[in-house]
């Protein structure tokens, strides 16, 4: 039945332990997935021409676990077969790990794709999650989701970054 991995319990996580993508992608595969789709986002080396050393993020969880929701009904609206589940780091993470895992699963890889573009677009502009940057010779904290969820415009921006 499409949209039965819809409802699996635990698509959306925040957690201060290492993500699995596996894991993250098993949540949406389901018998009338023909193809599933994975976003990693890792923590690089460098940044604004800066040696990174590591990243800490902090976040509201019950906030973002609210944007993760609504960013898959935002997709659910474009890619009716399409499912998606996140999931994002807290604390402290070196260099090489990963952050944040978006997997949607779609009966036809072209949905696939796009939604999980789409995600992590929105995901940059509405979850409220903030990253602590240390790196050679001091820190900085990165100023995380500032659109407005309910912005159409950024939607729009997010809807064209998905589908270009």
């Amino acid at each position: 039945m499409p949209g039965a991995a819809a409802h699996a319990p635990g698509r959306f996580r925040v957690t201060a332990d290492p993500l699995d993508p596996g894991e993250t992608a098993g949540r949406v595969s389901v018998a009338e997935c023909g193809a599933v789709a994975t976003f990693i986002g890792l923590v690089r080396d460098h940044n604004a021409g800066r040696r990174v050393l590591s990243l800490e993020y902090e976040c509201y969880e019950p906030l973002a676990l609210r944007a993760f929701e609504r960013i898959a009904a935002e997709a659910a609206e474009q890619w009716p077969t399409a499912h998606l589940a996140i999931a994002h780091r807290t604390g402290l993470l070196r260099i090489g790990e990963a952050s944040v895992v978006i997997a949607a699963g779609s009966p036809h890889r072209a949905d696939a794709f796009a939604a999980c573009r789409y995600a992590i677009e929105r995901v940059k502009q509405i979850a409220p999650i903030w990253k602590h940057e240390r790196f050679e010779g001091g820190e900085v904290w990165i100023e995380g989701a500032t659109a407005d969820p309910a912005d159409a415009q950024a939607r729009q921006e997010a809807l064209a970054r998905a589908c270009a």
